[in-house]
Parts: C-alpha cells; structure tokens; sequence
C-alpha cells in the first residue's frame, strides 16, 4: 500500500487538531533553523549592502606614521624562506620598517632561521611553549613604529601592503587597518575548496562592514592598529580578536583596505582543518566571555553587526541539528517508514562523503565538518577548557 502524505492533509483538522499543531511547531522550526544557517552569508550582506555608508575623511596635511612589523612562529621553518625573502623586500621598500618576531620554542630550527636574519629583523625567543598571545604581548612592548602591523609566519604581504596601508591612518578616526587576504591551493582538495569560499565570503563581509562602520574584528594574517589603542589581555584569549576589537571599544573606526593584500595557503587535509576549526572555535568563545562587557556597551548597531557575523555563525551546527531534527519528526508524523528513510539517506551520503577527497558531496560533508568543528570547540570552551598554543598544518604547506 502506498504511503501518501501530503503537506495540507498533515495539518488538516481531520488528520487531528493537536497533530496539525505539531506540524505546524515542526515546520517553523525547520524555517527558523534555514533562517539562521544561512544568515551570516545570505541574510546578512543584504542588510549591510541596504545600509548608509560612511566613508573617510583623511588630513591630507598629516605626515605618514611609522610602523612595525610583528609576528609569532612556531615550526614554521617549511614556511621560512620565503617569509624571510617577502620580509627583505618590504625592507628594502620601506628602510625604517620595525620588524620584530617571536619564537615559540620552536623544535624544527624555525629560531635559527629567523636569527639568521638578524640584518633585517629583531628576533625573541620565548622560554618554551608559551603562545602565540604571550609572544604578540613581548613584541608590541618592544615594537617602536607608531602603528602595529600584525601578521602570520606562513602569510607573505604584498610589496605595496605597507605603502597602501599607512595612508589610511590620516583619518584621525580610523584606529585600525585590516587588509586582504587571498587563498591559495584551493584546487588541492574539498577541504580548501570549501575553505576558499568560506573566506570569500568573509573577505566580501568585512568589506560591507568597513563601508558602513567597523569590521567585527580581524583573523591574524594581516591586521594593524595604532599602538596607543594596543590594550591588556591575558595569554589564552585569542590576540587577533581583542586586539582588533580594542579599536572598537576605544570608539575609533576598525575598516578593511582592499589595496593591502596578503597571501596564504589553504588546509587541504580534514583532520588538520577540524582540528583548526575547533582550536579557534574554543579561543573565540572563551575570547567573547572575556570581552562581554565591552561588546555590551557597543553602538546597537556594532552589536547587530557582531551577533551577526559571529554569534549566529558560531552555532550553525546547532541549527542544523534542530532542523534535521525537526525535519525526521515531520517526516515520522507523516509515516515512520518516511523518517527512516530520510535517516538512512542522509547516513549513506554523509558516509559516502566522508570517503571522498574531491566533488560536490565532499564538499558539502566538509562543510558540515566545519560547523560540527566550530560547535565542538565552543562546548568545549563552555566547559572551561581551552588553549594557549598552537602548531601549524602540514597540508597547507
């Protein structure tokens, strides 16, 4: 006999008025959950792209600030060389360019390499593993430039990123610069596909929210602020966040340049990048603890922007369970044979996924991966557990 179940007979009064009614809660909540899942990457751009800008108001007679360059390594000696080559370029661009670096007691002769070149750089090594925040702290005590240029050790800066960035500061206004980023090695696997587009996307919405006020903090690949707005946090907060979010809090403009580009690789293997994605899911919840009080004396519309682009986000693994949930038991109203169904299908493609490396279906398990990754680590944060240190993929080499 065959299973008929038809939306409008489900919720009919014959089929029973508290059955239609938990049709109906199931239906909403399967359309609340879609809502959510695709807000910060659908919903959201389009109310920023609606929103007024604000655009700059530089002092043309303002003389260009000086600057330093710093960033932390640890194992990074694959990455080096070139970093190293990118660093004498800029340099040799801009001579009284500062630049400072931190060695997290490196194991793989990452510390060598850097004293090596001690021509150009200042070079500090940390007593052991002490992390990335600790290390970012020494730097900036010493750092002597006027603007603060943050950076990664496997990340290679445009030779004009410095030149383009320090005009920016000729608005009194502005605190901090981020810049661009772009990926590479996104043909290498699902898992940098999937990265690629996840951080087009990001760069597209730090872009909307330049435009019409301030970005919702920067990732450290390449970000910048006024030293003065360099502010007190503990080691095991997430540096790049409060850093950037301190320009915010100091009631200054936090925007993105598009002219100041920087270049990294994409994570090609899914182990490395849920083992990234849930580090640094962790860090930014434990992060947002710390910085609630701030973050709750934000502008309204600064507080939008943040729930937005990071809070819904954050828990979109959440949403996807509340409405597969929710889509098993309207399936199991309509007949038990149908959820099981949906179950087993979902089950088979989500195994089939997992085995493989490239294709639509890979892609698309990744991408669920990243939202279990991110949810895990906040859960784990939520319990108290976090982390101070950190070492490098070897699939973005």
């Amino acid at each position: 006999m065959a299973v008929r179940c038809r939306p409008g007979l489900l919720l009919s009064q014959e089929n029973g008025g508290g059955r239609g009614m938990i049709g109906l809660l199931l239906i909403a909540l399967i359309v609340l959950s879609g809502i959510l899942l695709v807000w910060p990457f659908l919903i959201y751009p389009l109310i920023l792209r609606a929103l007024r800008g604000k655009p700059l108001s530089p002092d043309s007679a303002a003389a260009l600030p000086s600057a330093s360059l710093l960033f932390s390594a640890y194992n990074e000696a694959a990455a080096l060389p070139a970093k190293i080559e990118n660093l004498r370029a800029l340099k040799a661009r801009h001579p009284d360019l500062d630049i400072l670096a931190f060695d997290d007691g490196s194991s793989d002769g990452t510390g060598d390499l850097l004293a090596g070149a001690s021509d150009i750089l200042t070079l500090v090594r940390g007593p052991g593993r002490s992390g990335k925040a600790h290390g970012m702290k020494l730097l900036a005590v010493r750092a002597r430039g006027d603007i603060l240029i943050f950076t990664d050790a496997n990340v290679l800066l445009e030779e004009g990123a410095i030149a383009h960035l320090l005009p920016y500061y000729a608005d009194p206004a502005v605190g901090g610069v981020l810049g661009s980023l772009r990926y590479g090695g996104t043909d290498k696997s699902a898992t940098a596909s999937v990265g690629g587009l996840y951080w087009r996307i990001e760069e597209a919405l730090k872009d909307a929210e330049s435009r019409t006020g301030n970005v919702m903090g920067a990732d450290g690949s390449i970000f910048s602020v006024r030293r003065a707005l360099y502010p007190a946090f503990p080691d095991d907060v997430l540096d790049d966040l409060t850093v950037s979010m301190s320009v915010v809090f100091a009631g200054q403009r936090l925007i993105k340049a598009s002219d100041v580009i920087a270049y990294e690789m994409l994570v090609a293997q899914r182990a490395d990048e849920y083992r990234r994605k849930q580090r640094i899911a962790g860090r930014a919840w434990h992060t947002h603890r710390y910085l609630r009080p701030q973050l709750r004396a934000m502008s309204s519309l600064d507080r939008f922007k943040y729930a937005s682009r990071k809070l819904v986000r954050w828990f979109g693994a959440l949403w996807m369970l509340i409405g597969g949930a929710a889509a098993l038991a309207l399936a199991w109203l309509c007949s038990p044979f149908a959820a099981m169904a949906l179950f087993l299908a979902g089950l088979i493609l989500l195994l089939l996924g997992l085995q493989m490396r490239r294709g639509p279906l890979a892609a698309l398990v990744d991408l669920v991966l990243a939202y279990v990754a991110t949810l895990r680590g906040i859960m784990l944060a939520m319990q108290g557990k976090t982390v101070t240190t950190w070492a490098p993929a070897k699939s973005r080499d």
